[in-house]
């Protein structure tokens, strides 16, 4: 899709320019992984007992180890080699964990949702076809960089995420984690139903691109990454916005800073919660989603 600058009433056609090495958009990744993709960076060229070099370790804000691969070229098969990553990641937690606590992160690691994240220019029909049938989550990443500075990332694909663990013969094996709509709403009254699913219509509206994947604590929106988070509780949504402090603009004064006095912690992406129980507020809290959406998309 092209993109244009607006200058007045002129508007000017962007060009693409590509990086000239892999390590160009790597770096650029890895530089800025919290503000693209809500991921902590760990490490990058990583070294392996198995002899080869992941890219990028990161842990997103599900608790959940994600591994980068970057593809330069129409040749390489960068998806395999992801996949070859995860498998040793696997077979070596305890690596992956005392990295973690290198960085100061001491909470229990997910090992049921690992990620692979491949990221590219393009990906051809037969890496497309291949993750589709996967039993596991690999998500694609295209990107384009314009002339003056524009980065644009889309998600190519989306596959819901099944679990991965070992058998007591120490052999992986998938097995299916996933979490439901019902799961989440199942303990909320009526009106909580109600007030959920006129919300949800309209979240989904935004954009036929939007991904929607109920997680173990709260349900995501996002594109190529959440743009809001809903946690379903028996008398109100309380509700996340991927904004850092200062970005929102709440004309209503609904959304609590959670940074301020102090950072609170709590599960959702982002520094803003909404508590919602009352069908009159449901305009005002999409206006605010809608600003996390255009920021995020």
């Amino acid at each position: 899709m092209a993109i244009f600058k607006l200058n007045k009433n002129k508007v000017k056609k962007l060009l693409a320019a590509s990086p000239k090495l892999e390590r160009d958009i790597q770096k650029l990744f890895q530089n800025n992984l919290e503000e693209l993709l809500n991921i902590s960076f760990l490490a990058s060229e990583f070294v392996t007992t198995w002899g080869g070099r992941i890219d990028t370790l990161g842990i997103d804000r599900n608790s959940s180890p994600v591994i980068i691969e970057y593809k330069l070229n129409q040749n390489e098969n960068v998806i395999n080699q992801a996949l070859s990553y995860l498998r040793w990641l696997l077979d070596h937690k305890a690596d992956f964990e005392k990295l973690c606590n290198g960085k100061n992160i001491n909470f229990p690691i997910d090992w049921e949702s690992p990620r692979v994240i491949c990221v590219a220019e393009n990906f051809n029909k037969f890496d497309i076809d291949t993750v589709s049938i996967l039993p596991i989550r690999i998500e694609l990443l295209r990107y384009t960089i314009y002339e003056e500075g524009i980065l644009q990332i889309e998600l190519e694909n989306y596959q819901q995420t099944p679990g991965i663990k070992k058998t007591k013969k120490e052999k992986i094996e998938i097995i299916e984690k996933k979490y439901s709509l019902e799961n989440h709403i199942e303990k909320s009254t009526g009106k909580i139903k109600e007030i959920f699913y006129s919300l949800r219509e309209k979240i989904m509206s935004l954009d036929k691109n939007i991904v929607e994947e109920p997680k173990a604590k709260y349900i995501a929106y996002k594109l190529s990454t959440n743009f809001v988070d809903i946690t379903v509780q028996a008398d109100s949504l309380k509700i996340f916005l991927n904004l850092k402090s200062s970005q929102l603009y709440d004309m209503w004064g609904i959304a609590r800073d959670l940074t301020k006095p102090k950072p609170v912690g709590h599960w959702g992406n982002g520094d803003y919660e909404i508590k919602l129980n009352a069908t009159t507020e449901i305009d005002k809290v999409f206006e605010l989603i809608k600003q996390s959406y255009n920021y995020n998309k």
